[in-house]
């Protein structure tokens, strides 16, 4: 197993993610507690002392089973991390009655990491807001040794990021993204990383293999890496890009089944980062996925200044966009209904009249009206 140095401790650099945990009869809420010990078990002699847990994993049923789970093994054998679920605004107010719960749930005393969780534009206004006091009452816990470190997870844009990080990024340790080599441009990772190292926060990531996309290419995809590396899947070529990133510290694989956990665990056995040629290759491949579902917007923003409607048709194309690539390989979207959910309800796709008068402007020939239709019904909203 790979380690790397995060302060004074040695973290496996393949982290275990119980956000898709073997379940039974494909019910979310019914982990199956046998084979998830075992791949604990399996984990834990391989070397992997990272484990990464959710109020919400699971329908609420992560945390309980990995704690579990977790209680058989020496408390300084490993290190949990868990969040705050700021991704539901009704729990805003609740910072105190839910980390304690967690800690219950878990069976320990102390989280080694905590994360604000999701900090996105639909709850960035309420994570920067004091009288929640959500902030005050973490720093507290870490003061009192109950978190041993304090950082905070983003599906958010970069700006939303960035107001988060001036007001708390004293104060964070770490940082957990969505990183591969398909959103180091679709979702402009690329921006996001640059961000961090700003603020000298070291990267944790997060949808490693897109939610599965990224180790489904095509033959003729798979041929092309294949020339470069032929003993490398195309599961390993996705962790041996983020190996090839200094500023990644940790990669959480969200495995469900003991093959997926054998095969990741021999990736990591060493670092084999990736060199010019074969990191253009990737690149081409992402290119190549993203032109099959994302329609080619520039952000010129010629539309803008025609739609009588005032819609920011850029942004909404760009959700569009993540929305279409990650249902189409059967995906669970999250993230464009909640950036979505900050939006005015005026200025959602559904307020799209059809006009026509923005793709008669489109440098790109995009059927604008069309895809704000369809958006719209993707949603439900």
């Amino acid at each position: 197993m790979i380690y790397k140095a995060f302060q004074d401790l040695k973290l496996s650099a393949l982290g275990f993610g119980a956000m898709r945990l073997p379940v039974v009869a494909g019910k979310d809420a019914d982990i199956d507690k046998d084979a998830a010990s075992a791949m604990v078990a399996e984990a834990m002699r391989q070397g992997i002392n990272y484990y990464d847990t959710a109020w919400g994993y699971h329908e609420g049923n992560s945390e309980l089973v990995m704690g579990e789970i977790l209680s058989a093994y020496p408390r300084d054998s490993f290190y949990l991390a868990t969040k705050f679920p700021g991704y539901d605004l009704s729990n805003m107010n609740k910072v105190e009655e839910i980390f304690e719960k967690q800690l219950e749930k878990c069976g320990v005393e102390y989280f080694d990491f905590y994360l604000f969780h999701n900090v996105c534009e639909m709850n960035i206004e309420d994570y920067l807001d004091e009288r929640h006091g959500i902030y005050d009452y973490l720093m507290e816990q870490k003061r009192n040794g109950r978190i041993r470190h304090l950082g905070f997870s983003a599906h958010g844009e970069t700006p939303v990021m960035r107001r988060f990080l001036e007001k708390y990024g004293k104060d964070m340790e770490f940082c957990q993204i969505q990183l591969n080599y398909l959103d180091l441009k679709f979702q402009d990772a690329q921006a996001k990383l640059e961000l961090l190292k700003e603020y000298g926060i070291p990267v944790w990531v997060m949808e490693p293999l897109r939610g599965g996309r990224l180790a489904k290419l095509s033959e003729e995809e798979i041929a092309k890496l294949a020339d470069l590396r032929p003993d490398e899947t195309p599961v390993a070529w996705a962790f041996r890009f983020l190996q090839s990133i200094p500023q990644v510290t940790m990669v959480l694989s969200g495995m469900s089944n003991m093959e997926q956990l054998t095969a990741n665990v021999d990736t990591y056995t060493d670092e084999k980062p990736l060199n010019e040629e074969e990191q253009k290759a990737l690149q081409e491949i992402a290119e190549a996925i993203a032109a099959k579902v994302a329609l080619p917007c520039t952000s010129c923003r010629y539309c803008t200044s025609h739609c009588p409607q005032g819609l920011d048709i850029p942004y909404l194309l760009s959700l569009y966009n993540e929305h279409r690539s990650t249902t189409e390989v059967g995906g669970m979207s999250f993230i464009a209904p909640m950036a979505l959910s900050a939006v005015e309800k005026e200025k959602l796709p559904s307020a799209c009249i059809g006009c026509g008068s923005c793709e008669a402007v489109c440098p790109q020939q995009i059927k604008i009206s069309q895809a704000m239709q369809e958006f719209s019904g993707m949603l439900g909203m």
